[in-house]
C-alpha cells in the first residue's frame, strides 16, 4: 500500500477495479471492502472486512468536480451476479445507491457534513453521511464522505412510488423528485417560463418517466410559478400556502442563508411533490452540496454574511 498510515479511527473503504478504468455515466464492476471497528476503535489496513465485502458498480460523478485530482464516485452495492443488493453501510439504513464524495475544494473536509448536521437538527430528512478514508486500487485517496443518494425510499424521501404505468388520476400526481440545476436539455427537464432556472427530473429519472408524467410535473410547476407572479400569490384560499409545504421552504432557506451557500436556489436545489391523496404539496429539499458554503469562495458575494444569498443576482 502507498498509504501514510497502518490504522485510522475513521472507517476504511477499499475498492479494487482489477485494473479497469472508472468511467462517467457507465458503472463498471469492482469489489469493495469496508472495515469499521466502531467508534473509538482503530481500523487497521489488514483487518478482516466487517462492514461489507462484495461487488459494487462504480462510476465517476460530479460536474465541475470532475476536473479535480480527487474524484467523486457513484456506487451501487451488488451481489455476486451483478444485481442490485440493498445493504446497510456504516450504520446507515439499507439501500443500494450510495455516493463517495471527495471534498477536494473544501480543505476542512467538513462543510457538507456540517450542513447536513444543521439540516438534521430541523427534524427533516437529509442524506446521512459518514466520514471515511478510501483506498482505491491499493492507493490512498484520502478522506471521503460516504453519503446516501437522494431517491425515493422509506428511509430517504418517503413519498409514493411512481411507476411508468401511473399515468392517470391520483397515481399521476406523485411522487416526483426534481431539482433546479444546470441545463441538461429538453429531454431531461424544462426551463422555467419566468426565468427562474432549469428544472431537472431526478427520481424517477428522465428515461424512466412516461411522457404524461413529464408533462404533468412540468405543467404543475409552470402553473405554480404563474400563481406566484400573480397578484393572487398570497390568497389564503388558493395562494402559495395551498401549493407548498411552507415549513419545509422556511427550513430550506434558513440553511442556505446560514451557510451562505453560493449555489443556493440555483444549483442542486431539490424539491419533491407528494401524490394528491397524500396532500399534493411541493416540499423543499433535501439539501445538497455545501462545499462552497461557509465562506469557501470569493465570488457571488460568498463572504458577505451581512447580506442575503436570496437577494444575490447571478449574472
Amino acid at each position: 500500500f502507498t498509504t501514510p498510515f497502518i490504522a485510522t479511527h475513521l472507517p476504511l473503504i477499499k475498492i479494487n477495479t482489477d485494473g479497469a478504468t472508472i468511467l462517467e455515466e457507465t458503472k463498471i464492476m469492482a469489489s469493495m471492502q469496508v472495515i469499521d471497528n466502531g467508534a473509538g476503535n482503530l481500523n487497521y489496513l489488514d483487518d478482516v472486512p466487517n462492514g461489507y465485502d462484495s461487488q459494487i458498480g462504480i462510476e465517476l460523478r460530479g460536474a465541475s468536480s470532475l476536473s479535480f485530482p480527487k474524484n467523486g464516485y457513484g456506487l451501487e452495492t451488488r451481489d455476486s451476479l451483478g444485481a442490485n443488493n440493498n445493504v446497510s453501510l456504516l450504520g446507515m439504513p439499507s439501500e443500494n445507491d450510495w455516493i463517495l464524495h471527495g471534498p477536494y475544494s473544501d480543505k476542512t473536509l467538513l462543510r457538507n457534513v456540517l450542513a447536513y448536521h444543521i439540516g438534521g437538527q430541523l427534524g427533516r430528512y437529509n442524506p446521512r453521511v459518514r466520514l471515511c478514508e478510501v483506498i482505491l486500487n491499493n492507493e490512498y485517496w484520502g478522506v471521503y464522505v460516504l453519503k446516501e443518494k437522494i431517491k425515493r425510499d422509506k428511509n430517504r424521501v418517503d413519498i409514493a412510488k411512481l411507476s411508468p404505468t401511473d399515468t392517470i388520476g391520483d397515481d399521476l400526481t406523485g411522487g416526483y423528485i426534481f431539482k433546479i440545476d444546470r441545463d441538461m436539455g429538453a429531454e431531461n427537464g424544462w426551463l422555467s417560463p419566468y426565468g427562474y432556472g432549469y428544472y431537472a427530473y431526478h427520481h424517477p429519472n428522465a428515461s424512466s418517466l412516461h411522457l404524461s408524467q413529464k408533462g404533468y410535473i412540468k405543467n404543475y410547476m409552470n402553473a405554480f410559478e404563474s400563481m406566484m407572479v400573480s397578484s393572487n400569490y398570497n390568497n389564503p384560499v388558493n395562494g402559495y400556502r395551498t401549493w407548498i409545504d411552507v415549513p419545509s421552504f422556511i427550513d430550506y432557506m434558513l440553511i442556505q442563508e446560514v451557510t451562505r451557500n453560493i449555489d443556493a436556489y440555483r444549483l442542486s436545489a431539490f424539491m419533491y411533490k407528494e401524490k394528491d391523496s397524500d396532500g399534493g404539496l411541493i416540499h423543499a429539499g433535501p439539501i445538497w452540496d455545501y462545499n462552497l458554503g461557509f465562506g469557501n469562495e470569493d465570488f457571488c458575494d460568498n463572504g458577505n454574511y451581512d447580506e442575503w444569498a436570496f437577494d444575490y443576482r447571478y449574472v
